[in-house]
C-alpha cells in the first residue's frame, strides 16, 4: 500500500500555501467547533483586540463554551507567533551558570508547535470542551471547509486523530502567515527610517532599556537600530518569576498554578521545582490593546503593569492586597521569586525606580508598539498634559 503524500505547509517561498492559509482562517471563526457551539478560537482571540481576547467574562481570563466555566490562565495575542522558537534549555553562560529555559507556546512552554497547541484548547473542558477527537472529527466532516481541508492537508477526516492534525496544520498555516506579523506600528516606522517617536516616547524607550532604571529591555529584547523590525520581538522568550498578585475575581476557581515547572513534557527537565512559579516572558508587541495583563490577568491597565514592576520591591502592599508578599506563589516556592534583577532588587521603603513621569514615558513608548489596525483600540497612557507631547 502507498502512503499518502501530505502537503507541506509552506510553498516554494517558503511562506505557508495560501489555499491552505485560508482554510486555517475558516476553522479559526469557526463557531461550531466547541460543545455546545458558538465558541471559536477567535472568541478567546479577537483580530480586532490585537488576536487577544476574554470572550466576555471581565475575569482576566477567557470565559469558556460552558456557563461558569473560564480558561485558567489569561490568554496571550497570537500575533508573531511565527518568531516564539520551540522550547529549549539554553547553554549555561557566564551570566547563567545553569541551562535556561527558553521559549515554547503558551504560559509555560508547554507545547512547541502550534499544530500541538491547538488540541488543548478543543480538548480543555473549560474552553471549548469537546470530548475526544472522534467528536472534533465528526463537526469537522460538517463544516464547509471539510473538502478543502482534506485537499489541502491529505488528511482522512473521518479519523479523529488525523483530523486533529489537519485542523493544527490549517491553523499554524494561518497564524504563521504574513498577515498575522504586520510590522506596522510607529516603532516599526522608526526603526525603518520611515517615521519619528516624540521625544517624550524616546525618553520612555531610554528609560525602558536603561539597566540603572527600567530595565524592562533585559527580558524584552530590542533594538533601534539595524532597520529590521522582526529583530525586536520585545521578549527573549525566556522565562521568570515576577509574582505577580493574586486576581480577586478568580478566588476560588483556581488551583495553584505552578507555570514552567508544570510542562507536561517529561523528556526535558523543566519539571524541576526551581523552575515553579516561572512564566515565559510575553511579547510585547501590541501590548496596549489588552485587556488583562499577567498570566492570571490580575491587571487591567498597562500603566499598572509598568508601576507593579517599578515598586513590586519598595510598596508591596499597594500590590498585595492580601497583606501576604507574593501572594499568587505556594508559600513553598516563595524563595524563588526573582528580588535580584532591576527594578527589584531595591528594599521595602526606598525610593522606586521609576517615579511617576518616568512610568508614563515608558507607557507612552509602548503604545508605539500597536500595529496600525489596532490603534484606535489602544488602551491610553492617561499621561497629564504637562508631562509629555499629546
Amino acid at each position: 500500500m502507498v502512503a499518502a503524500v501530505v502537503p507541506a505547509i509552506a510553498g516554494a517561498d517558503g511562506e505557508p500555501r495560501a489555499a491552505l492559509v485560508e482554510v486555517g482562517r475558516a476553522i479559526f471563526f469557526d463557531p461550531a467547533l466547541s460543545e455546545p457551539r458558538g465558541t471559536s478560537c477567535a472568541s478567546c482571540h479577537d483580530p480586532e483586540r490585537a488576536f487577544w481576547g476574554d470572550n466576555g467574562s471581565r475575569r482576566g481570563v477567557p470565559r469558556g463554551s460552558r456557563p461558569g466555566h473560564f480558561a485558567r490562565r489569561n490568554a496571550p495575542s497570537l500575533l508573531y507567533l511565527r518568531y516564539v522558537p520551540a522550547f529549549q534549555f539554553a547553554p549555561a553562560d557566564d551570566d547563567s551558570p545553569q541551562p535556561e529555559p527558553r521559549g515554547g507556546l503558551f504560559w509555560d512552554g508547554r507545547a512547541d508547535s502550534i499544530a500541538a497547541l491547538v488540541r488543548q484548547p478543543l480538548l480543555n473542558p473549560d474552553e471549548m470542551n469537546n470530548r475526544d477527537a472522534r467528536a472534533i472529527a465528526a463537526k469537522v466532516a460538517r463544516a464547509p471547509y471539510a473538502a478543502a481541508l482534506a485537499r489541502e492537508t491529505g488528511a482522512a477526516l473521518g479519523d479523529g486523530e488525523a483530523t486533529l492534525v489537519a485542523v493544527g496544520r490549517a491553523l499554524e498555516a494561518f497564524l504563521t502567515s504574513k498577515e498575522m506579523a504586520p510590522f506596522s506600528s510607529r516603532f516599526d516606522a522608526f526603526v525603518t527610517g520611515r517615521g519619528k517617536l516624540t521625544p517624550f516616547e524616546r525618553e520612555g524607550m531610554l528609560l525602558f532599556r536603561n539597566p540603572g532604571k527600567g530595565g524592562c529591555g533585559g527580558c524584552h529584547l530590542f533594538y533601534d537600530t539595524g532597520r529590521d523590525p522582526a529583530l525586536s520581538m520585545f521578549s527573549n522568550y525566556g522565562y521568570d518569576a515576577v509574582a505577580a498578585p493574586r486576581n480577586p475575581k478568580l478566588a476560588g476557581q483556581r488551583k495553584p498554578d505552578l507555570g514552567l515547572c508544570e510542562r507536561t513534557d517529561r523528556t526535558t527537565p523543566s519539571t524541576d521545582g526551581r523552575f515553579c512559579a516561572s512564566f515565559r516572558t510575553p511579547s510585547l508587541r501590541n501590548v496596549a490593546v489588552r485587556g488583562a495583563y499577567m498570566h492570571n490577568g490580575v491587571f487591567t491597565s498597562l500603566r499598572d503593569v509598568v508601576a507593579f514592576y517599578a515598586t513590586r520591591a519598595t510598596d508591596p502592599m499597594r500590590w498585595y492586597k492580601s497583606g501576604v508578599k507574593f501572594d499568587d506563589v505556594p508559600a513553598k516556592f516563595r524563595g524563588q521569586v526573582n528580588v535580584a534583577s532591576i527594578p527589584y532588587n531595591r528594599r521595602e521603603g526606598d525610593a522606586p525606580a521609576l517615579n511617576d513621569r518616568e512610568i508614563d514615558a515608558i507607557v507612552a513608548f509602548l503604545e508605539t508598539l500597536t500595529d496600525e489596525r489596532y490603534r484606535r483600540k489602544a488602551s491610553g497612557s492617561r499621561i497629564a498634559p504637562e508631562l509629555g507631547p499629546q
